[in-house]
Formats: C-alpha cells, structure tokens, sequence
C-alpha cells in the first residue's frame, strides 16, 4: 500500500473568493484549505463507533416532551443561530453542533438563564471554536443579538455551558454520519465524473435538509444517524435521476449502515419532505408571486442551498 506524506490540500475558486472579501464577524487571514477525504478513516468500523457513541449525547425525554408542547421558543432560537452562522460564514458543522450544545445544556438544567440569545450565542462560540481554526468572534455575536448582551457576559455564560455540560461538547451530529454515507453511496456508482457531480450536489442538498430538521422540534428526539441517512435519502429522492430499483437499494443500504428498519427510514424521509413542503409553500404566500406561477404541490426538488429555504 503506498503512504504519501504530500500535503494535497486544493484551493478551489471559491476559497479564493471568499479570501478576497472575509466574511463579517471574521479576523481574516489566510484562506482556510481542506484536506482531500481519508478512506482509512471511513467504514462500517467507524460509523459502529459513532452509532455508539451518539446516545450518550441525546438530550432526555422529558425535554423532548416539554419542547413539544410549546416548539416556538426553540425553533426561533434555532433559526436566529442558523442566521447567524451563515452571515459570519461559519462551516456547516457548527451550526448543528451549536443547536446540540444548546438542547444538552437545557436538557441537563431545566431552567432558561436569562437571556436565550447569548445561551445561543455561547453555544456558536463554542461550536465555531471546536471546529474551525479562524472562529467567529464575540463582539460578532454580541451584534448579532443587537447587544442584548455584552462580551463579558457572553464568555461568563460560555464558562456556565461548559461547566454543566462538564466540557464533554463534541458531540455527534448528522454532519459527521453525512460523509460515510456519502462514501457508501459513492461505492455503489460507476466512479465516474457524472457521480463525483451526483455526490457533491447530494452533499450539499443533505447539508441543507439536516439544518432544517435541527430547526424543526418534531426531529429532537431522532438520533443523528437516523438524521443524516433520511436527509441522504430524501436528497436521492429529490435528484430523481435514479429507477425505483436503484433508490430502493440505496435506502436499504442506508437504513442498514443505521442500524435501523427499513420502513423507519421511509417514514423519517417522508417526514423531512412534509417539513420541506411546509418551508417552501410558506415562502412562497410571504414573497411575490408572479403571474400565472403555480406552486407545485407533488415532492419537491432538493434545494441547494439553506438560504433557499424560508426557516
């Protein structure tokens, strides 16, 4: 087996881009590179130990029954975060890292501090330190908030998150089942170019599909693998470029790296394209409607891009 120890980090276009012209809440500095995706560090050896790390970091019952009698509060939490992380350009893990960070710390105290923003703000903070080099900063939340808080008061509730959550805050969500999936996917095509264009948009679409599920309070009491395999699946729904054949293959493949039924991974999959209908009909009776367009009311198309959905 041949080892390189080249570093084959690429800078695409749009990391270019996007070093021109930092986003807001963002110290700058140079262009951020990823890594080239490790296939030793895929597998069913490693989603085994992520199916079973993930129970410890599932909040308790009894906050999942008390969010559902009243979800408002926590879905306007979520969609304020989500807002946040896309203005300071925060990767896509931090956002539902942060979420996760927020149903532990209220899970294990049962009692709202004083204000929810900088509870979320901090849970940003944390989640953007745990996962990116160049972190957001806290005079970027705090304007976020419209300096509901100050900083002093965002890194005293930064230190009460990690003291009750007893700094154990890695933890395991979707994005992190999302990519060995994908590897799993990407095994039962061709290999050729038209699948590298199929993996990356699917990437994308999951991407989009398991933020929304992180805003909708019906998903809290899902495990993130379950998360992530039913978004995948939707996500193959949505393209349609495969047979019925195919896709059922897929979905079987997906419930069993899961470890999960078959017709469980059907019904979270049909849940998330009913969330999905619900975000896009509302968006379109907010906006304008030009005339003559009708809303499409079969299932709809995976969006690219979360700022496509109307959280």
């Amino acid at each position: 087996m041949s080892v390189s120890l080249w570093c084959e980090e690429v800078e695409d276009d749009q990391s270019q881009d996007q070093s021109e012209a930092p986003p807001q809440g963002r110290t700058g500095g140079p262009t951020l590179l990823r890594a080239a995706w490790d296939p030793t560090v895929s597998g069913h050896r490693v989603i085994q130990r992520l199916l079973h790390v993930e129970e410890r970091y599932m909040p308790s019952m009894l906050y999942i029954t008390l969010i559902q009698r009243e979800p408002e509060r926590r879905e306007e939490l979520a969609k304020w975060a989500l807002e946040v992380c896309c203005d300071c350009g925060c990767d896509e893990a931090v956002f539902p890292l942060s979420v996760s960070l927020m149903d532990r710390f209220l899970s294990a105290s049962l009692s709202l501090p004083v204000s929810l923003y900088c509870l979320a703000a901090g849970c940003i903070l944390i989640a953007s330190k745990l996962t990116e080099c160049d972190n957001v900063t806290a005079d970027s939340l705090c304007a976020a908030a419209e300096y509901s808080f100050q900083p002093s008061n965002l890194r005293e509730m930064e230190r009460v998150i990690l003291a009750t959550l007893r700094w154990d805050t890695a933890a395991v969500t979707p994005q992190d089942f999302l990519p060995h999936f994908l590897a799993s996917v990407e095994e039962m095509g061709h290999g050729g170019d038209s699948d590298e264009e199929l993996i990356s948009t699917l990437r994308r679409h999951s991407d989009t599909l398991a933020a929304m599920c992180a805003c909708d309070s019906r998903f809290l009491g899902a495990p993130p693998s379950l998360v992530a395999a039913a978004s995948l699946n939707c996500a193959l729904r949505g393209l349609g470029n495969k047979g019925p054949t195919q896709l059922a293959l897929r979905s079987e493949a997906l419930a069993e790296l899961c470890q999960t039924e078959l017709a469980v991974l059907q019904c979270y999959s049909d849940m998330i394209e009913y969330a999905l209908r619900q975000r896009l009909s509302s968006g379109l009776q907010q906006g304008p409607t030009e005339k003559g367009e009708e809303v499409e009311q079969e299932r709809p198309g995976t969006p690219t891009d979360m700022r496509e959905i109307d959280f």
